[in-house]
């Protein structure tokens, strides 16, 4: 049985000027061989993006990309063909596959945005690649755990290639919610911002917390909370 907590301002991080990011695992010009993921769970990106800038054209391939956007608008393109402009709620999941070539721009031109990008590993190599995004309104998350991505797409989640699944809640004051874990799973709980505790351990936004060898996720004791609890493989 292990609690490991992954404090906020032990992240790594990356500023361009038109870009604020915060890494939680290894990536780009930061390396931590202690954190180079967790699972398949490979990348959570904080990323604040300054109005009219962003990620020009760019390829991936054999990766769930998977954006999760917290405010403003995210525009993005790709070569399926897929463009749209995603909000606070919206989850957006791009299955790479093969190879796909895509850009992500901030939508606004006077305001910025903010969203946490996600790389999974997949458990399929070299499949073709499909996107999906949906809406997950805040009463369907409010006082619960919300599954927004699972290997099936059950209950409205979008579908990712991977054993594994990702749950959004928003809790305050007395809400809480407990996740079952079942045996050979582990959990990552990513707080994106206000305070709770996670298995009897307070975190703030932005920290994170390791969990193995548990039976469950527990959640309460919360002020303002938004959380994401991944439900992975060991």
């Amino acid at each position: 049985m292990m609690l490991n907590v992954r404090k906020s301002n032990e992240r790594g991080g990356a500023s361009f000027g038109w870009l604020n990011s915060q890494h939680s695992f290894s990536f780009g010009h930061y390396h931590d061989p202690k954190h180079m993921g967790f699972g398949p769970l490979r990348v959570i990106n904080d990323d604040h993006v300054e109005a009219g800038r962003g990620f020009d054209s760019h390829g991936h391939r054999n990766m769930e990309i998977i954006s999760y956007v917290l405010e403003g608008a995210l525009a993005h393109k790709d070569s399926m063909g897929n463009g749209s402009v995603l909000r606070y709620g919206d989850v957006q999941v791009m299955s790479a596959g093969t190879g796909v070539v895509h850009s992500e721009f901030n939508g606004s031109k006077t305001e910025g945005v903010h969203f946490l990008q996600i790389w999974i590993e997949p458990n399929e190599i070299g499949a073709e690649p499909r996107y999906e995004e949906k809406h997950f309104d805040t009463a369907s998350k409010t006082g619960k755990l919300r599954v927004v991505a699972s290997n099936d797409g059950r209950d409205g989640s979008v579908s990712i290639r991977q054993d594994a699944s990702i749950h959004a809640g928003i809790f305050s004051g007395t809400d809480g919610a407990t996740h079952a874990l079942a045996d050979g799973r582990q959990a990552y709980v990513h707080v994106i911002r206000g305070q709770i505790t996670v298995n009897g351990v307070a975190l703030s936004g932005g920290d994170a917390l390791k969990i193995t060898g548990e039976p469950a996720v527990t959640l309460g004791q919360a002020e303002a909370a938004e959380v994401l609890v991944f439900d992975l493989p060991q």
